[in-house]
């Protein structure tokens, strides 16, 4: 890719940006949220044309004017986003638009058969019959994979591929990335993860500003100087933890049980504490918070705000008591993407917000005003559409959503899923300030640096149970991880 260049109304999003990918190569491209990154592989793909620039394959100049010209050439995307449709099966997703058939006739047992031996490949255990809206965000991403892996591709670009993977799937992953490798396939990388791109990519190109920052070999980079080269400055702590006072429970949670689902629950989160849920996708850590939240129902248990029950429970109740949660999908469930700023930071707070069934817009406006200046939210003004931001900039406006409501308790379900590393940094020290006003903070997340960076206490769950506590001077990678798994694991 050659001198790219892209603008929409307002924005300059890629600027002269040159990008190539050698066969066989795994090629990372690295950047901020808004560096231009998505631009770039939606060009790559057919979704946009560029105002300026050339792609060539095999050193000819190529024209890639739709989705399936990029197809007919070999090119893959997996999006960050995903592209599936939660009505068909995860068969049916994986061959949609090239379903195997037979005289015309829908073959469904070679779709099902080939589709399955793809997602045994990818270690994902899934019954490929089953629905796609009914599997979880980590599985559908491995849905995704499994999409892209099966089509005969000579270029596939992955978008945050393992932004909600654990460990364990990570190395499925990993696994399955060198073996295109080897077969000659080329792959870029998109990660906001700096380990996994130095140990698993030849080469990093970073981008800033929708301009070429440099490319390098991965091996002749360190973490501190891609750092320098995404964000224009140094960070001097990934996880800049600020321990606060600890006070007295905020959330009690006794034998919660959802049959099936999640088996005798019970922890507590204090004033002032973060408390993480680590374990593998699937082990219920989202349910448990749902069913706090009360977006899911429970069969049996109890839970206490501030030791009052909290009875009647439904997510309107929750909000009203004092809990807010900030949930894994910020496009699917956190936000109105059609709505501006200042709709979305009040949307949970209405009712505060209104007088005789209309909005109070001038405390409104005030309100996502002050959001947006002490959150750094990056944005022309209130008015602006919440999908027309990066994905930081959005997680900052389902924080200030919940903050405007004054949570006593804020559930955050993978919160840095998907945004930059400079981003990131700032979660991490709201988190610290939000914490230090006594907030209660239960935290869930796939990436174990996170989890042992900034949480006070670690609860891990396995197939549905809690299995193990460990404190923040005990835990360790391998501790949270033989207890995630339920075997030891050797240390490196």
């Amino acid at each position: 890719m050659e001198g790219i260049s892209k603008s929409f109304p307002g924005v300059r999003a890629l600027d002269g940006v040159s990008f190539d990918v050698l066969p066989g190569e795994i090629h990372a491209l690295m950047g901020e949220n808004g560096a231009g990154k998505s631009t770039l592989m939606k060009i790559l793909a057919g979704a946009y044309s560029a105002d300026e620039g050339n792609i060539l394959i095999d050193e000819k100049a190529v024209e890639i004017d739709s989705p399936q010209r990029a197809y007919d050439l070999g090119i893959n995307i997996i999006y960050q986003e995903f592209n599936l449709v939660p009505q068909l099966t995860v068969a049916e997703n994986i061959f949609l638009g090239r379903e195997p058939n037979s005289r015309g006739w829908l073959n469904t047992s070679q779709m099902k058969n080939e589709a399955q031996r793809t997602m045994d490949s990818l270690g994902a255990s899934i019954d490929v019959r089953t629905r796609v809206g009914k599997v979880s965000v980590a599985m559908q991403q491995m849905v995704e994979i499994g999409k892209a892996t099966s089509r005969k591709s000579r270029i596939i670009a992955m978008d945050e591929p393992s932004a909600t993977l654990t460990e364990h799937e990570l190395e499925n992953l990993y696994r399955l990335i060198r073996q295109l490798k080897a077969d000659g396939v080329s792959v870029i990388y998109i990660s906001h993860r700096m380990d996994e791109v130095l140990s698993i990519c030849d080469r990093v190109t970073v981008l800033r500003d929708g301009k070429t920052v440099g490319t390098k070999p991965t091996n002749e980079v360190t973490p501190e100087e891609l750092i320098r080269m995404m964000v224009g400055r140094t960070l001097e702590d990934s996880f800049p933890k600020v321990t606060a006072p600890i006070g007295a429970p905020i959330l009690e949670v006794s034998g919660l049980t959802r049959e099936g689902v999640i088996q005798d629950i019970s922890f507590e989160v204090r004033a002032g504490e973060v408390v993480a849920l680590a374990g593998l996708v699937g082990s219920g850590r989202t349910e448990v918070a749902r069913c706090v939240f009360g977006a899911d129902p429970y069969d049996k248990g109890s839970i206490k705000l501030n030791g009052s029950p909290l009875v009647a429970h439904g997510p309107k109740s929750a909000i009203k008591a004092g809990i807010g949660l900030v949930t894994e999908d910020r496009k699917g469930q956190g936000l109105l993407l059609d709505l501006t700023v200042r709709e979305n930071t009040s949307l949970a707070a209405l009712s505060a917000l209104s007088q005789n069934g209309f909005v109070k817009q001038k405390e409104e406006r005030a309100a996502a005003n002050s959001y947006v200046q002490s959150l750094g939210v990056r944005t022309p003004s209130i008015e602006q559409r919440v999908k027309n931001l990066s994905g930081g900039n959005q997680q900052k406006v389902v924080l200030a959503k919940w903050l405007l409501t004054k949570s006593k308790l804020l559930i955050l379900d993978e919160p840095t899923r998907g945004i930059d590393v400079g981003a990131k940094v700032e979660i991490y020290q709201l988190m610290n300030q939000l914490a230090a006003q006594g907030i209660g903070i239960l935290m869930i997340s796939s990436e174990l640096p996170e989890v042992l960076g900034m949480a006070d206490r670690i609860l891990v769950m396995r197939e549905g149970r809690m299995v193990g506590e460990l404190s923040r001077a005990d835990a360790t990678q391998e501790k949270i991880g033989e207890m995630a798994v339920g075997v030891p694991i050797r240390e490196a």
